[in-house]
């Protein structure tokens, strides 16, 4: 079964359509002035659903949905703010935890039948749903059980993000469909095999990707001593304007290369700045001259960024059999947004989309994280996954040199 730019790009905007639906209803209810901010297609390993959502308190509401599609949405929003948005509902209610809970389950549920029934309006299918449930819980635990599978190890999930305008809030959708019927609809809104991709290559790809961060953290590891590990892998499939919005505007510091070959694109290795002064200090065998992000940090990081990629980038070439080159890693220190808006407006001038391949790397020891991020071009990616051999899908040892 196979899956084209066209297919995803008409789910990505029908689960958009579907948020914008929802933000409308919300802000019909309670006055509060929201907006989509980013919508998109996610295939991820099963235990990695939700990593996102760190380890915030959250509340909100679930269904089950069945029909032209079946599966399991969320609504949710940090616990934190469930007095402001009571309030713009029902005034006073945020006093009485009963009535709170009614007013999240009355916008839950206003707010999702929308989504739902602009997905079976679109489809021209029936979906039916379930009453919505109050449900409240730690991070990733809030979120349904594994949906339906079969033997995949990944699933789909469509996620979208709601901004409450001048406010520290943020809504959270997530729907999670069953594999197979989700599938299915990818494979019947395909154009032709010209340009379409295999989904199992697809997960193979992905596949590849946790297997190029590990690489890259056992580099880690071995020039700084600090037990690192992967987290999270996953590709998603965005409009090319919606890109740099994913990453806020949290200040990194890290390394950008340009990767040539089967497929071309560039490489992205951040680190929060706590994280790079740590990681630098780690790295570097004399005492810094400041606790503050120096030029002798910078280079640390550099240099670490120079074997990050060469790991995890050498592993693709392993796997696809292609030659992959890649320029010096060039160090940023900015606003996420501001280090990711040039270089999507590089891939916007051939595409409308991206795929983008994320992972994350942590470690329990010090504070550390670092996140690798690729923007491939997507139709040398396209010809690079029709040519993939899959059964060459663990071979991604790379041979870096120290």
């Amino acid at each position: 079964m196979k899956v084209d730019v066209k297919s995803l790009d008409t789910f990505n905007q029908l689960a958009h359509e579907g948020a914008q639906e929802a933000t409308r209803s919300l802000c019909e209810m309670t006055g509060i002035d929201a907006a989509v901010d980013v919508t998109k297609i996610s295939l991820i390993d099963r235990a990695d659903i939700g990593e996102e959502l760190g380890a915030s308190q959250f509340v909100g509401v679930q269904f089950g949905f069945e029909g032209a599609l079946c599966g399991e949405t969320v609504l949710i929003f940090e616990e934190a703010q469930t007095t402001e948005i009571v309030e713009a509902l029902i005034p006073g209610a945020s006093d009485d935890e009963s009535m709170a809970q009614s007013a999240v389950q009355e916008i839950g549920n206003i707010m999702m039948s929308g989504f739902i029934d602009g997905w079976a309006e679109h489809l021209g299918a029936t979906i039916d749903h379930t009453p919505p449930g109050y449900i409240e819980g730690d991070s990733e635990a809030i979120l349904p059980d594994d949906p339906d599978v079969g033997a995949h190890d990944q699933v789909f999930v469509f996620r979208s993000e709601i901004e409450w305008e001048g406010e520290s809030v943020t809504f959270f959708i997530y729907m999670l469909p069953e594999y197979e019927p989700m599938a299915e609809l990818l494979g019947e809104y395909a154009e032709g095999d010209g340009e379409a991709i295999p989904i199992e290559k697809l997960a193979v790809f992905n596949q590849m990707t946790r297997q190029g961060t590990e690489k890259a953290a056992a580099n880690v590891q071995q020039m700084t001593g600090i037990e690192t590990e992967s987290e999270v892998s996953q590709i998603s499939f965005v409009p090319i304007e919606d890109v740099p919005r994913q990453f806020g505007e949290e200040m990194y510091v890290g390394t950008v290369v340009e990767f040539t070959g089967a497929p071309s694109g560039f490489l992205i290795v951040l680190f929060d700045e706590q994280s790079a002064v740590t990681v630098a200090e780690a790295l570097m065998p004399v005492e810094m001259d400041s606790d503050e992000l120096t030029d002798q940090h910078k280079m640390a990081i550099e240099e670490l960024g120079n074997i990050m990629t060469s790991g995890f980038v050498d592993g693709w070439a392993n796997v696809l059999q292609q030659a992959v080159e890649h320029t010096p890693p060039r160090v940023v220190h900015d606003m996420g947004q501001s280090i990711l808006s040039p270089l999507a407006a590089q891939l916007g001038q051939e595409q409308h989309h991206a795929f983008v391949i994320d992972s994350k790397m942590k470690t329990d020891e010090v504070e550390f994280q670092s996140e690798i991020h690729a923007l491939p071009n997507d139709q040398e990616l396209r010809a690079a996954l029709e040519a993939l051999d899959v059964d060459r899908a663990d071979q991604t040892e790379a041979d870096t040199i120290f």
